[in-house]
């Protein structure tokens, strides 16, 4: 396969002094397009002694003329092997790394192993990263190939000698790689067309398979019915946004791709949230039309449900439309991609333009509207996508609320495109029938929370999940006891990712080891227990000190900020809000955290669970792990505690304790926990001084603590 020529980002970035150029991965056309770039400048090549490289770029470091020197990352001085090696940087000349072969999973933001990065910062020679973004490896099943350059080389900011150390390094590439990343063309594109296209390119061999009633459906027929509603969606309201009522299932997929193939944007309600929630998200985001089914208005008759003639039944619609569906199943199988696009009128839209609306959980909060637009969407599917790796002919389970974004974009966007067989349930708490539907369908992949995965332990046979090749959790904390009992039980680990509905929603995920290509080829690590994994491609990350705001190093302890196409663009109308968490395209996320020097992401907790104490930040999930091993608490049953900040006086906060533990005599299990915790060296200042009694600890639907419910218990205790 041909491929477009090598492009080069930041080429402005490489100083005219001497220089260390320190690729993430290094191929023979890279290095010959590299070498180019650098004619007339004295040009080293630096291999690791006995390092496994590519025999094209074994042969040419072998040439005669060609300047080569070798390093052991085991030499006891680097800082004498970088003197020795700084006469090569004389007259503007420049060192290139030549990293050796790794196994990793596409995607991979670097393919040097921590202890060789570590070695080369020692070295104490100015550096400057360069990021090797292949598309070809990044890229949606729909794109074509032949049209991507081979390699994209996208140079990081330099880094002194006096500072260079691994953080800097990371943050450097990270931001490198970023921009390569969001230099795509497929990201100016249209989520509703690329939807289009992958319901033609795999519509007849993907199925969905509907656990409600056992029912199945080609995703071919989905694009017919789906294109014959959207005709209707447009007759019946002019405004820009549809309402959708719905859970997981044939009526929630089809009712998504309608709105979006009538060049209108879905906004998917949370049908468990308090009335006051839904009214505001329908008032902010100016809906007149809702899509629903009879059966589920019946089902949650609580719901602060619109007036009848706003409802779009969407199984009273569809067999009036029956012929029209049968018209664009024979125009489907017929008509290309392009013209069906044109005939649809989706390209009018796309990039930057708003594509779907969803509503954050309001776990410390009230709900703001989210706009993600097709870039963001199409960016955060390739990025999620590329790594798994999925082989053809997977299935995963969808149970995750269509109103939740990892439901939204990975059970509904990501299996229509990469044609991904679609087995929906529409709770994720009926975790016996859900095992039995893993079970039925060989489902490959299960999206969950520890909240869940705790239901699955407690009801569910190993031999119902034999088939999950990956369980992927998120939205809380996984429990690293939790994590070793599911895998004693299952006989599979359950891996954290992390994501946020802004971000659309992954940016980490843990997974497995990569295949050895062959068992002299090194492994480059890729998970790490206790963190939330490695950052996702096409994405750049930053520290801010939580007291000062000021930068730090991403070995330090800091509030998280994101930069990448999958970050959206602000709030949805709330300037105000947006100013102070976008800033020069980086996101402010509100969680605090640190990468290691695998370049895993450890989560600390949000910035709204530390308490500030005398100047001090108290994580409080660090307190609640402390809490729930000196009480001996099972961490597989469900949540009996929570920490949360209160009001003091003189220190500003306090540390308090809910506890839904029955039996508790308050004023002596406070003296008794405050002991356990400092005896496990927990500082006296992060011990709870005070427990609130009550019935249950709240929980959002997604599974996420309900922060702001339990500080309204707070106040009332």
């Amino acid at each position: 396969m041909s491929f477009a020529p090598i492009q080069f980002l930041g080429l402005e970035r490489l100083p005219g002094d001497g220089t260390v150029i320190v690729p993430s991965r290094l191929g023979h056309p890279e290095l010959r397009a590299l070498e180019k770039q650098l004619a007339g400048r004295p040009l080293t090549w630096l291999a690791e002694e006995g390092a496994l490289v590519e025999p094209a770029v074994r042969d040419y470091l072998a040439k005669d003329g060609v300047m080569a020197a070798t390093f052991s990352e085991h030499d006891p001085s680097p800082v004498e092997v970088g003197e020795a090696l700084r006469s090569k940087l004389q007259n503007g000349g420049v060192l290139v790394f030549v990293p050796g072969d790794m196994a990793a999973r596409r995607g991979a933001n670097c393919h040097i192993p921590s202890s060789q990065v570590r070695f080369l910062c020692r070295l104490g020679l100015p550096t400057i990263p360069v990021a090797i973004h292949r598309p070809a490896e990044t890229c949606l099943s729909i794109e074509n190939k032949s049209r991507l350059p081979s390699a994209i080389l996208s140079l990081g900011h330099p880094i002194p000698a006096d500072l260079i150390s691994v953080p800097r390094f990371q943050e450097s590439l990270l931001e490198a790689s970023e921009r390569a990343f969001s230099s795509r063309e497929f990201l100016n594109g249209s989520l509703a067309e690329a939807l289009l296209a992958g319901l033609k390119k795999w519509g007849s061999s993907t199925t969905l398979f509907d656990g409600t009633d056992d029912s199945s459906v080609s995703f071919s027929k989905l694009m017919a019915a789906a294109i014959a509603l959207s005709k209707e969606i447009r007759k019946a309201t002019d405004r820009r946004r549809v309402g959708i009522i719905l859970p997981p299932g044939k009526g929630g997929l089809l009712a998504n791709l309608a709105v979006l193939f009538a060049n209108k944007i879905p906004v998917n309600l949370n049908f468990t949230a308090s009335h006051a929630a839904v009214e505001s998200a329908i008032e902010q985001a100016d809906l007149d039309r809702f899509i629903t089914a009879d059966p589920f208005v019946r089902k949650v008759a609580d719901f602060p449900w619109p007036p009848n003639r706003d409802l779009i039944f969407i199984e009273r619609v569809l067999p009036a439309i029956r012929k029209k569906i049968v018209t664009w199943a024979i125009l489907g199988r017929i008509l290309p991609t392009g013209v069906l696009s044109k005939l649809l009128g989706l390209r009018k839209r796309g990039g930057d333009d708003e594509a779907i609306l969803l509503f954050t959980s309001g776990s410390s909060g009230a709900p703001k509207g989210v706009p993600l637009s097709h870039r963001n969407l199409l960016a955060n599917i390739c990025q999620f996508a590329t790594p798994l790796e999925l082989p053809r002919g997977s299935r995963i389970l969808g149970c995750l609320p269509l109103f939740h974004s990892f439901g939204s974009t990975v059970t509904l966007w990501f299996p229509v495109i990469e044609g991904i067989d679609l087995v929906t349930y529409p709770s994720p708490l009926d975790i016996r029938r859900l095992a039995e539907l893993i079970a039925q369908h060989q489902v490959y992949l299960l999206l969950s929370t520890p909240t869940f995965l705790r239901g699955y332990m407690r009801r569910v046979d190993p031999e119902s999940l034999a088939s999950l090749q990956l369980v992927v959790t998120g939205a809380e904390k996984l429990p690293t006891s939790l994590g070793d009992t599911f895998e004693k039980k299952f006989g599979i680990r359950p891996l954290e990712g992390y994501g946020l509905t802004e971000t659309s929603p992954a940016t980490n995920v843990n997974l497995p080891a990569s295949e050895l290509p062959s068992p002299e080829t090194p492994m480059l690590t890729q998970s790490c227990v206790g963190s939330v994994g490695p950052l996702l491609p096409g994405l750049a990350v930053k520290l801010t000190n939580p007291a000062t705001d000021a930068a730090t190093t991403l070995d330090q302890s800091g509030i998280i900020w994101f930069k990448g196409s999958n970050v959206f663009q602000g709030y949805l109308n709330r300037p105000d809000l947006t100013e102070g968490i976008i800033i020069d395209g980086w996101f402010k996320t509100g969680d605090v955290g640190h990468l290691d020097d695998d370049g895993c992401l450890h989560i600390e907790g949000r910035i709204s669970r530390f308490s500030k104490i005398a100047g001090e930040m108290v994580p409080h999930e660090t307190v609640e792990a402390a809490i729930t091993k000196a009480l001996g608490l099972d961490t597989e049953a469900e949540r009996k505690i929570a920490v949360v900040g209160i009001p003091d006086e003189k220190r500003g906060e306090a540390i308090a304790l809910l506890s839904a533990i029955a039996g508790n005599t308050i004023q002596q299990e406070t003296v008794d926990l405050r002991y356990k915790l400092m005896d496990s060296g927990i500082p006296s200042l992060w011990c709870p001084r005070e427990i609130i009694p009550v019935d249950e600890i709240p929980v959002l639907a997604s599974g996420k603590l309900d922060i702001k419910a339990c500080h309204q218990l707070a106040k009332k205790g």
